[in-house]
């Protein structure tokens, strides 16, 4: 079966996580797998709009994210389950692809919210970006 599975979560809205973990963590309890969680603080859009915040702001944002992972890990992820939390900055659908492949991931669990017809034809969703580029199986969980 698999035996390292990214779980890509959005630390703002509980519904990305509430019903894909358990998705992941049944994978995950094969004997051998790691389950790998990864939240995104997406980038600031521009360069202009990055110019506004404070110089400390992204790595303070960084530290608040991996804390609220962590706490969410330890409060939702049974002990039998080797659980690995990752935090990352940038365009989101590019930083998963590039865990996928620095995790050695084998396959992929992440939400995806019902669509939205006028927000995917204008910027599209990650799920999709991610589903089109990865190398490895992306399981879906709709919520």
């Amino acid at each position: 079966m698999y035996k390292t599975i990214l779980l890509t979560i959005d630390l703002e809205h509980e519904a990305s996580w509430k019903q894909a973990l358990p998705v992941a963590i049944d994978f995950a309890k094969a004997p051998g797998a790691t389950l790998h969680i990864l939240a995104v603080v997406p980038n600031y859009g521009s360069a202009l709009v990055a110019s506004e915040f404070p110089s400390s702001y992204l790595e303070k944002t960084l530290a608040k994210a991996k804390a609220k992972l962590e706490t969410m890990v330890a409060e939702q992820v049974p002990a039998q389950v080797k659980a690995i939390s990752h935090v990352g900055a940038g365009r989101v659908h590019e930083v998963i692809l590039e865990y996928i492949d620095s995790s050695g991931a084998d396959l992929v669990v992440m939400a995806s919210h019902a669509p939205d017809r006028v927000r995917e034809f204008l910027v599209g969703s990650n799920a999709d970006r991610v589903v089109r580029r990865s190398p490895v199986s992306i399981h879906v969980v709709r919520c």
